[in-house]
C-alpha cells in the first residue's frame, strides 16, 4: 500500500502544481490587465468586477497551496511509516476513506467529531 499511495500522492501533487501554476498565471494576466487598463476599482463600473476576479483567483491559489500543503505531508508520513494511521485513535485509516481523500489524517469515525 506504501506505494500505491506514494504514486497516487505523487500523481496529485504534479495536479496541483499545475493547477496552482495556471492559477498565478492567470493572476498575473489580470492583474497586468488591470495596470494597462488604468482603472480605478473604486469609481470605475469595471473595476469592482476586475477586483472581485482578482480576488476569487487568490482565493483559489491559497486553497491550492494549502492543498500541495496536505500532499506533502501525507508524502512525509509514508516516508516516516505513519500513513494511513489515524492521528487521532491510532487506528488504521480505512482504504475507501485514503481512496477518496488520499491526505486524510484521520478516520471516518475521529474526523466527525467535533
Amino acid at each position: 500500500m506504501t506505494n500505491d499511495a506514494r504514486i497516487a500522492l505523487e500523481a496529485e501533487r504534479e495536479r496541483a502544481l499545475d493547477r496552482l501554476s495556471g492559477l498565478e498565471r492567470d493572476f498575473a494576466s489580470s492583474v497586468d490587465a488591470t495596470a494597462v487598463a488604468n482603472t480605478d476599482d473604486e469609481h470605475d463600473p469595471e473595476g469592482v468586477t476586475l477586483a472581485y476576479e482578482r480576488q476569487h483567483v487568490a482565493s483559489h491559489i491559497s486553497h491550492a497551496r494549502d492543498q500541495l500543503a496536505e500532499i506533502d505531508e501525507a508524502l512525509a508520513r509514508v516516508d516516516a511509516g505513519s500513513y494511513g494511521t489515524c492521528t487521532g485513535c491510532g487506528r488504521p485509516i480505512p482504504a475507501g476513506r485514503l481512496a477518496a481523500r488520499p491526505t486524510a489524517t484521520t478516520c471516518v469515525e475521529c474526523a466527525g467529531r467535533p
